[in-house]
Parts: structure tokens; sequence; C-alpha cells
């Protein structure tokens, strides 16, 4: 099993390519191609705006845990890569629905949708995404696969509000923190892993043990991506740092911040300047919450290795293993 600690020579995403990505990379490219041809159908004015959302590119982490939770010896079929090329689209779909509800101007370090096209046009986009991915779902003839995806994306509806309700709430808890990435980040996880050992024959306790790692696994994630907002560099981000703070998003590393130096509250205002912004961040980043965030990431990645324990006489554990430890220290 892979260990949970970063290499001095070469990263877990690294080992991971280096170890297991020509694996993966036939059905990758498969579920790239239906991609494009979902994006490229509908008829202006939606064609551009679907194009370019899937032209802004991503790291396509939700379509390969669908193959990397696939049964050993089992060949990456036309349902598994239907499914992989689903589960994405309702990723890129919230995407755009999130750039619209924040009136967000840049994606990946590229104008969204949104300033491009304006609301309507990109919450259509969004919309015909979203619908796009169980229409093309249902083509695999498992109802229960619909299921799935169907539960994942009623959490996402809840977790797409939370922030907007939690907006500049410096009381905000940690169970509800967690609570909000479990629904905004962790479901579509659960959701491609649970779908590849679905599609591939593996037993209904292989299938839960995949949907628990992927569950821990989001929740990393998304601790490793509040980190970045701090400390990740704007050219491997697509964003500015800060920019959580700046819209009053409350995430762990501010959470832990505050408990461990009280005095950074009285920093904290709406609308501040770009200085008084940085000054927060570098706050934060000296009161040890950044590390004890990382911390807790690397709690959910072990959690994560361990809960695929029950998987292993079905699957190779091993790259999901790795792409776990890879959660805790990615860079964009």
């Amino acid at each position: 099993m892979a260990r949970l600690e970063q290499s001095a020579v070469t990263s877990p995403m690294e080992q991971f390519k280096e170890l297991y990505w020509d694996r993966f990379l036939d059905p990758v490219h498969r579920c790239e191609s239906r991609l494009k041809q979902i994006a490229g159908r509908p008829a202006a004015p939606l064609g551009e705006p679907c194009t370019l959302t899937l032209a802004a590119g991503g790291k396509r982490l939700r379509p390969l845990l669908v193959f990397m939770s696939s049964r050993t010896g089992s060949k990456a079929g036309e349902r598994q890569v239907l499914a992989a090329a689903a589960v994405e689209l309702v990723h890129m779909a919230t995407l755009v629905h999130d750039d619209v509800l924040d009136g967000a101007s840049l994606r990946r370090g590229q104008p969204t949708l949104l300033a491009r096209y304006g609301k309507h046009v990109s919450g259509a986009a969004g919309d015909y995404l979203f619908s796009a991915a169980f229409k093309l779902l249902a083509q695999t003839g498992f109802a229960g696969a619909v299921s799935v995806l169907s539960q994942a994306s009623l959490d996402l509806s809840r977790g797409e509000l939370a922030p907007m309700c939690e907006e500049f709430d410096y009381e905000l808890a940690a169970a509800s923190y967690f609570e909000r990435c479990r629904l905004k980040t962790s479901g579509l996880f659960v959701a491609a892993c649970r779908l590849g050992g679905m599609l591939s024959g593996c037993s209904p306790e292989v299938i839960e043990a995949v949907g628990q790692f992927g569950e821990y696994l989001g929740l990393s994630f998304q601790l490793a991506d509040d980190i970045l907002d701090f400390e990740g560099s704007p050219e491997e981000t697509g964003k500015e740092k800060g920019t959580d703070l700046r819209d009053g998003t409350v995430t762990l590393p501010l959470i832990l911040a505050l408990q461990l130096d009280p005095g950074i509250r009285a920093m904290l205002k709406r609308d501040p300047s770009p200085a008084e912004l940085d000054k927060i961040r570098r706050r934060v980043q000296a009161s040890g919450g950044i590390e004890e965030t990382r911390r807790q990431a690397l709690v959910f990645a072990r959690q994560a290795v361990a809960s695929l324990d029950p998987a292993a006489a079905e699957l190779d554990t091993e790259p999901l293993a790795l792409m776990a430890e890879a959660s805790v220290y990615r860079r964009s």
C-alpha cells in the first residue's frame, strides 16, 4: 500500500503517472472524446459556451476514479466510459453554476462563461451539461447507476448554496464546514467510485468500500484546495491567493487560525483591500492553521486508504491509495 508521506524526490502524483498512467490512458482518452461530442452538439448560442467549458481543461480526476474503481482484470468498456463522462459533465455544470452564483470572472486563469456571455447563457449552458450527463448515463442500462449520480447531484444542490448562506460567518463550526465539503465535493467522488465498481461487476461490499474511499478522498481533496487559497501559486491554481477570504467563504484554515490566534478576527472585514488580504493571509499562515489543516487532510487520506481493505480481493487498490496521498500534497 502506498505510504502517506511525500517523497523528497518525486511527488505522489508523479509516482502515480510513472506507475499507473499508461493503464488508464486509453479509457481517459475515450472519455475525453465523448465529452467533446457532447459539448459540441448543441446549436448556437449554447455550442460555443459548452465547448469553451470543456476546453478550459481540468484534472479529469472524477472520470479517472471510475476507471480506477473497476474490478481487477475488467477492461474499461463503453458503460464505464459513459459513466466517467457523465460524472465529469455534472462537475463541469456545477463549475458553471458556481461561477454564476459567485459572480466570478476567472476560472483556471481564463474568463468564465459568466464574464463572456452573461448569466442567462451561462446558466443555460450549465443546465445543458447537467441534463446531458443523465441522458448519457441512462445509456448504460443500469437504473442503479442513475440513482447513484442523482444522489450526488441532490447533495451538490445543497452544497452549492451552503457557502452563500455561510458568507462571512466567522463563528462557523468545523462540523458545518465538513458537511459542506461532504455535499459539495465528496458526493461526486463517491459517485465516481461507486459507478466504477458497480459497472464492472464488483460485489456490494466492494462498492460500499470504494464509496467510503471516495468520501474521505473528497474531504482530503477539498482541504488541500482550501490550503491553496492561502499559499498556492496563481500560475498553478488559476486564481489569486485569498479569493475565499475576499468572498467571505470561511474554510478550515481560517476556522483553525481563529482558534489559534483570536486576534485575526479584528482584521476580518468585507471588501478588504489587496494589502489587507495579504496581511490576513500571512497571519493565518503564521498561526499554524494551515499546518493543522494539512494534518487533517492527511487523516482523511489515511482513512480513505484504510477503507479500501475490504476491496483488495476484487480491486487493485494501489492506484487509489496513491491518489489519496497525492490529494494531500497537490499544488493545483
